[in-house]
């Protein structure tokens, strides 16, 4: 229960940031039910991992890899304190920050955002993203989609998934032995939209407990697994608790499949970061968003398609210096921009040094602005006209700034991004066809761009 000393506003955070009941080190009996329910992932939606990963296996045909990973700046940065400064507006305008050059001719970032700035050639700046939808989750923004909204009337969503849903869905794994979507986040409602009416098989898995999730208790190993075939027993009596028969002809593939899930060491070795250099994971950053960037690095070099990244949950939403719980821009956001600017960087440095930028389609964005004239607080309030964003990788036309903002940077000026154009420009980052669609409970297809989304023209 919340505590009555919270406003609203914290209240609704904290809401958002409640853990699993099943910690990582949580190891219980092989062949318990209670083993196969959180083995089988039996968090998304009851079903089982046979189940999640027939539904993750759209196609079985040898293509490119494509992987996305998505930064969410949970709570709304300010797109004047960071990629969109405005040095010659007045004081309540511009903030109190300076700006410094980047490797970009004439672009300037504020300058608590050094590595990045040094990066910048190889970095593309969106400033005239419309989030005129989004409120205060991630639900628009994640579902690159203008119709999936809050409404706070048990229907958040309106039924529409996440980018990250559709992804896998329609394209699956990288690696089948991987999950396709993972999301890297202390909370769940304030920062990983899921599925909506897709399904319960193309939710995210929650990476923070998949460890746990994926150890097997003392005295068991993987081959007397094999040899007893528990994990088939399993399946099998979870299946027929569920009642879902008609899936019985494929079951021993799928079984199979999950038990090399379960004894994978892509999918074990991709969450130990200790096998990384001190020097690497310092270059990253030892706080909650750089560890999580390292890690989806990893994920998406095992085989994941999509990660989502979260440091923690509301963390960008700068009301006022004497606001909690999380400050104005001097004092809330100036501590917290270097750790994403160190996270950023070292990732697009890290996927380029292995060859994996290309291939990667990294998104660096919150759900909207933040207003352009500074409160009493010395914060600045949510500011849905407009926002900012980073890209890299992929189709990213590096070293490139599209749209602008008036002289306040409250408002577009040019180059006008929908949310259903950043959602297009993803799925065509990962070969899905644009026209795609999916069927709701009701048996109405849906496409995946809706409001005449198209790729944004500048990503080739």
């Amino acid at each position: 229960m919340l505590s009555r000393s919270l406003n609203p506003h914290e209240n609704e955070h904290r809401a958002g940031s409640v853990r699993s009941l099943f910690s990582a080190s949580d190891h219980i009996r092989v062949g318990s039910r209670r083993w196969f329910l959180q083995t089988g992932l039996a968090g998304i939606g009851g079903l089982s991992l046979p189940n999640l990963l027939r539904a993750q296996t759209p196609q079985e045909k040898t293509r490119e890899r494509k992987s996305v990973i998505l930064f969410w700046l949970s709570g709304g940065p300010s797109q004047i304190d960071t990629w969109d400064p405005k040095p010659d507006a007045p004081p309540e305008v511009r903030g109190p920050y300076a700006t410094i050059p980047t490797s970009v001719p004439g672009v300037r970032f504020c300058e608590h955002l050094p590595l990045q700035a040094r990066i910048a050639h190889k970095l593309t700046v969106i400033r005239s993203v419309d989030s005129s939808s989004s409120n205060h989750t991630p639900i628009t923004m994640q579902a690159g989609n203008p119709l999936a909204r809050r409404t706070d009337k048990g229907r958040d969503g309106g039924g529409y998934p996440s980018m990250g849903s559709v992804a896998a869905k329609f394209r699956g794994p990288n690696v089948p032995t991987m999950p396709a979507f993972i999301g890297l986040a202390d909370s769940w409602k304030a920062d990983v939209w899921g599925a909506g009416e897709l399904g319960p098989s193309f939710e995210p898995v929650k990476g923070n407990e998949l460890p746990g999730r994926l150890a097997l208790p003392p005295g068991i190993s993987v081959p007397t697994l094999r040899e007893r075939g528990d994990l088939r027993k399993e399946f099998d009596r979870f299946q027929r608790d569920l009642d879902v028969s008609a899936q019985a002809q494929h079951i021993d593939r799928y079984s199979g499949m999950a038990l090399d899930m379960v004894s994978s060491p892509a999918v074990r070795q991709a969450f130990e970061l200790q096998n990384e250099t001190d020097r690497l994971r310092d270059n990253y950053g030892r706080s909650s968003v750089g560890e999580k960037a390292l890690l989806a690095r990893r994920l998406v070099e095992a085989g994941t398609t999509f990660v989502v990244v979260s440091g923690r949950w509301g963390y960008f939403d700068h009301h006022g210096d004497d606001v909690p719980p999380w400050g104005g821009i001097q004092k809330g956001l100036t501590p917290i921009l270097p750790t994403i600017d160190r996270a950023m960087s070292a990732l697009v440095e890290d996927l380029d040094a292995r060859g994996l930028l290309a291939s990667t389609l990294v998104l660096m964005m919150g759900e909207f602005g933040r207003s352009p004239v500074m409160t009493k607080d010395r914060g600045r309030e949510h500011w849905v006209p407009v926002m900012s964003m980073l890209t890299a990788g992929g189709n990213s036309p590096a070293g490139t700034v599209i749209g602008s903002t008036d002289s306040k940077g409250g408002a577009i000026k040019s180059g006008r991004v929908s949310p259903s154009d950043l959602g297009a420009t993803v799925f065509k980052h990962l070969d899905i066809p644009l026209e795609s669609q999916w069927v709701n409970p009701q048996g109405r297809p849906i496409s995946i761009v809706t409001e005449d989304g198209r790729p944004i023209p500048e990503f080739s």
